[in-house]
């Protein structure tokens, strides 16, 4: 069956669990769980895997498995958080690279949260040795990093988030005209949707049609770290 969207009961679902982060509330409403959240979730990333294939890149991958997948755990790792309620109250999925194996890989990203719905494209904090041969590519190609910045939708659509350096990065010069991308911690390109986009059938097309924005931003990441887009 082909995906038909989210129900209308995944909104009040994460809602109630944000009133509720406890595990004796998440156990009783397992079922809700499955019904509002996972199943449909799997759903999408079932049939979005050969979307993604087709009008983006074989090289990013959609797996609709429980654990290990697209799907990002609802349990959260508190184990040196401040904050320690047991479950994300969001929905995150990510289609990575082939080659990657967690979320700092590149990959496409979704987040469905009430009132904070976006998708993402990009990396998001790469470890050392892949940041710098971002920050390398960027200075051998300047012009090209430059003309992705202005071009049409994505610079009007999507805005470049994350953290960022206090200082200049070491062994890049101080006054480069790029300094400000050189000190990124995160390549993300974020876009916001409204929530109501998550319950129509035509959601996977809006997405596959957002992310095409972000093809030349991607291929140029995957080209500065060595892989194919």
């Amino acid at each position: 069956m082909a995906f038909q969207g989210f129900p209308k009961t995944c909104f009040p679902f994460l809602r109630q669990l944000q009133k509720n982060n406890n595990r004796e509330w998440f156990n009783a409403n397992k079922q809700r769980y499955e019904d509002s959240i996972r199943t449909p979730a799997l759903s999408l990333i079932e049939h979005i895997g050969p979307e993604i294939a087709e009008k983006l890149s074989p090289h990013f991958v959609a797996i609709p498995k429980k654990v290990g997948g697209s799907l990002m755990r609802v349990y959260r790792d508190t184990r040196f958080a401040k904050d320690k309620t047991p479950y994300k109250t969001n929905i995150g999925i990510q289609f990575r690279h082939e080659l990657g194996k967690d979320v700092h890989a590149p990959g496409f990203y979704l987040h469905i949260e009430p009132e904070n719905c976006f998708i993402g494209t990009g990396i998001w904090r790469p470890e050392s040795l892949f940041l710098n041969k971002i920050r390398e590519f960027i200075v051998d190609n300047p012009r090209s990093w430059s003309a992705l910045m202005s071009d049409e939708p994505f610079c009007s659509e999507w805005s470049l988030i994350g953290a960022t350096l206090i200082r200049p990065p070491k062994g890049f010069v101080k006054e480069h005209p790029l300094m400000k991308d050189l000190k990124r911690k995160d390549f993300i390109a974020h876009k916001n949707f409204s929530h109501e986009l998550i319950l129509g059938s035509g959601f996977i097309d809006y997405l596959i049609e957002n992310y095409q924005e972000c093809e030349a931003y991607m291929a140029y990441l995957c080209m500065a770290l060595e892989v194919d887009y």
